[in-house]
Order: C-alpha cells, then structure tokens, then sequence
C-alpha cells in the first residue's frame, strides 16, 4: 500500500507548494479539488485543508463534509481551513479590521504538543488572511499565539485535528518545513519512501503491468518533461515504444535537429515530422494568445493523428502531462488560466487509451526522476519551454520573419546564460528556472544606428527563479551580463533596436507572456 497524505483545495495560491514540502518529506500526497475527498481512503494517512480566496461567511465560501475523515485519520487545517474548522464546530470567525499579511512571531506556543516539537522561540511565520478566528469550539484548544493573534494555532482535546491560521508551506515560515514534518511523519505515521528511485521501480513496473505488449506512441516535444516520460517507456517497453516529435516551426533555434540527435542518442525510436508550413499557415493574422495555443493544439492533433495512424497496432498513447499541467489548466473555480495542449483531448480523437507516467510529478521531480535514471544533463538541465513554442512569445501574429527574428534573439540570449560563469562555478543558464525573449511586434520603437534613425521592433528579456513554476520570481541577472547581451542582440539580429527586462514576479504576472 501507498501511503498518501490527502491535501483539499479551497482555491488558495499556495496549494501546490503544500503539496511540494510534503513531497519533499518523501511522502506522496494528492490534491484533490475541496469537495472530492477518495470514498476509497484505505491508504490516506492524513488530511490537510487548503487556504481560500473566500471568508468562511461568503455565500460562495467552499464547504467541506469533515465527517468523512475527522476521527478517522489526523487533520490539519492551514489559514481558510483552520477557519473553516472553527466556524463549523461552534467557533467564532469574525473580519479583521486590518488584514493580518505578512511576517509574524510566536509570541508563545506549547512545547509539549508534537506539532510544535523542536520549534524555537519567537519562531517567524507567514500570515495572509483577511478574517480571525476570535473564540475556538469548547472541544479545542489553544496551542500558539502571536502578539496580535491569539489562536494562530489550535488543536483538538481528544481527536487528531490541527489549525494553524498562519502559512507554514511558504518559505517565510522558517520552522514551517518542521511543522509540515511533524505532521506528516510523527503525527500522520508516514513512513518516507517516496523517492525518486522508488518512483522509477514502481512506475516501471506498473506500465509493464499497464501495457503488457501493447504499440505505445508518445509525442516528444524536446523538453525534461516528455524525454523522462520517453526514458520511463523505454526502460518498461522497450521497442514497443514509438515517439513522434512535430516541427511546428516555432521551436528555438537549430532545436529540431538538435533534440533528434539527443534523442537517437538515447536509443529511442523517433520519427521527425516536419509541418511547419502547416501551422504558419493556419496562424496567419491571428493575434489573440488563447485562439493561438487552440489552432497550434489542433494542428498538432492533425499532424500527429496523421502519423500515428501508419502504426495500425497503437493502443496507447503516452503524454508527459506534469501535476503542475493539470492543476493550471482548470481551478476547481472553473477559470482556465491557460490551454495546454497535451492535457486531454487527444485519447478521443485518437481512440487510443491515455498513458501519463508523470501525472503526479512536479518539475524538480521530473528532474530528479531523470537523473535517477542517469539520463544526459543537458535534457535534464533544459529549460521549460511552452508547447506552442515562440508563438507565445511573439505578441501580435505570427509571421517566419517574426520567428526567424525571435530565434536569434533568443539564441544569444540562452547561449550568453550558459556561457557566463559565476564565482561559485555555475552557470547563469543553471541558476535560473526558466528564460526567453518575447518579441513585441505589435510595437515599434525609435532608435538611432550609425547616423540613421530607426524605427523597429523592441524584445523583453524574461527569466526567472523558480521550484515548479507555480510561483515565481524574476532573476536578478548581473548588470555586466545585461549589458553584454543587449548590445550583442541590437548590433546582430536585424528588426530590433531596444532590449527590455521584465521584473514582474508570478503572481500576479505569469512567466509565458501569453
């Protein structure tokens, strides 16, 4: 049996980072939308509530039927959730006259309680909540107070139920990795063996089991993601494993015959399809970001339909949709943040039966999976990169010369990150998360070269620091650096005269443009 922690999410920002400290205590965990808790939980240890955007008195607020676990594994409920705990059992939740944000001490907590074991004093948490718990249920008790709140954590009398009004998965908790261990180890039982190695033994095994001798097509992209995934297949499957790889030309670069080099390299069966005439085609005049991603995952249902249907014996067909992936395409609010175009709809039109190896991973994971197999750094080590490529990088329509413009750019930019050595012997390229330049060619700016006046095209840079993408922060690049590529991109790629840096953190800004 594996063990699982069961984490409910009411809609708050930092749901996907609870579930990344969990994981990062070797202990499997699955966010499940608020009103979803398993009605088989014979392998749940424990359930943690999400924080919300809603107070606890909107009528729209996220409820939750807590006899479905109180009592029978421990609880424990983070800000919206310790709330939500409250107010149900008798308590009071009232609005703040100010919101309670940022940082804050335990003035006092019980020592003696084992989710507080081995804090320190005057220990720092994260407060962000816009309502206060003023009075707990008679059956409670408070166990940690801050100066301004007095229940910033309770706990049950008798039963394994916990409430923290502070955030302990944020990195501005400083003992919150501790809070969350002793939770999920000491008090939830977990016995810590989710492992990448561990990951990598019962995935194999479980798609042996899964596809027995079945034709399995995969759609390579040239990112971490879809080469772990390939890597999994093969070491399962073996020949039975076919990967198509689609040019949409929107791929940085020299990347097509670059990644199709790596990927013979790897022993995988990989068929090249060039369609990039296809996509410009079809892309012709189109400017809004969400229609882009729409004709870019049709077109490539198309191309790869098309191809697939040659292998008359394909049963499956394998993605590397990433948790990350799915959680951002749909809230449990409804509200797409975003298209991804490997995330469901292909098995339908394919009628083919859907194998994804790396649901449940995020990219750290993906990576460590990745290495665990000893595949070569430089597909580990790549940066993420969407799957419509530039043409979510290109504000306005897309044109060959647009692309043709942003590849350059974008090539100087990438190859000055790997070439810029910092004092402790790493590269930029391996210090930031995620990089890229947007062309913005709906604007145009006035410059000078020479003793002309032109009037072009102005690109912003864009890189960030990052765990798994849900949040991020702009990366604080070396001024010299900045410097250097600006000039090497305005006196080389022909079309641009300015260079941008973009300094917005996500949230609120995303790290893709569009």
């Amino acid at each position: 049996m594996q063990q699982k922690i069961i984490i409910l999410d009411f809609g708050s920002q930092t749901t996907q980072l609870i579930g990344r400290r969990v994981r990062e205590l070797d202990t499997f965990c699955e966010i499940l939308p608020y009103n979803k808790y398993p009605e088989d939980d014979k392998d749940v240890i424990g359930v943690i509530l999400s924080g919300s955007p809603y107070s606890v008195h909107d009528p729209e607020a996220f409820k939750v039927n807590l006899e479905a676990f109180i009592g029978k594994v421990p609880v424990l409920g983070i800000c919206y959730g310790a709330q939500y705990l409250s107010f149900v059992n008798g308590g009071k939740v009232e609005k703040s006259n100010t919101r309670e944000y940022g940082r804050a001490n335990l003035a006092s907590f019980d020592r003696g309680n084992i989710l507080f074991r081995g804090f320190e004093d005057r220990s720092q948490v994260w407060m962000s909540h816009g309502d206060s718990i003023t009075a707990i249920p008679a059956s409670y008790r408070t166990i940690a107070s801050t100066s301004d709140v007095q229940y910033a954590a309770f706990a049950h009398e008798t039963l394994p139920v916990w409430g923290v009004q502070f955030h302990p998965e944020v990195y501005h908790s400083t003992q919150g990795t501790l809070l969350l261990k002793n939770f999920v180890v000491d008090i939830c039982g977990s016995r810590q063996q989710w492992s990448p190695a561990s990951f990598v033994e019962t995935t194999v095994a479980e798609l042996k089991e899964q596809l027995g001798n079945d034709r399995v097509i995969l759609g390579l992209s040239g990112g971490v993601d879809s080469s772990v995934c390939a890597a999994l297949l093969n070491k399962a499957i073996g020949k039975n494993l076919t990967c198509i790889f689609v040019d949409h030309g929107m791929l940085r670069k020299n990347e097509f015959g670059q990644v199709m080099e790596a990927y013979q390299g790897l022993g995988l069966n990989v068929i090249g399809i060039d369609a990039s005439d296809k996509f410009f085609r079809d892309l012709e005049g189109v400017t809004d970001p969400e229609q882009k991603r729409k004709i870019i995952g049709r077109d490539f249902v198309e191309v790869f339909n098309a191809e697939a249907k040659k292998i008359t014996d394909a049963k499956w067909l394998a993605q590397g949709t990433i948790y990350p992936d799915r959680i951002e395409s749909l809230s449990i609010t409804g509200m797409v943040i975003k298209s991804h175009h490997n995330v469901g709809g292909l098995p339908e039109e394919m009628h083919l039966k859907l194998c994804e190896p790396l649901q449940w991973l995020f990219k750290d994971e993906v990576r460590r999976v990745g290495r665990q197999m000893q595949m070569p750094e430089r597909l580990i080590r790549r940066h993420p990169f969407p799957g419509p490529g530039l043409a979510v990088r290109i504000l306005g329509d897309i044109t060959r010369e647009r692309v043709r413009i942003l590849q350059d750019v974008d090539d100087i930019f990438i190859n000055g990150l790997h070439q810029w050595v910092c004092d402790d012997s790493e590269s930029l390229y391996d210090k930031v998360w995620q990089a890229g330049a947007v062309l913005l060619s709906t604007v145009r700016s006035v410059g000078v070269m020479g003793d002309e006046r032109t009037y072009e095209h102005p690109v912003a840079l864009r890189a960030v620091t990052s765990t798994d993408a849900m949040t991020a922060d702009w990366a604080h690049l070396p001024y010299e650096f900045m410097a250097k590529v600006s000039n090497e991109i305005i006196n080389r790629v022909k079309g641009v005269n300015r260079v941008c840096y973009d300094i917005s953190s996500k949230p609120p800004s995303t790290i893709e443009w569009e």
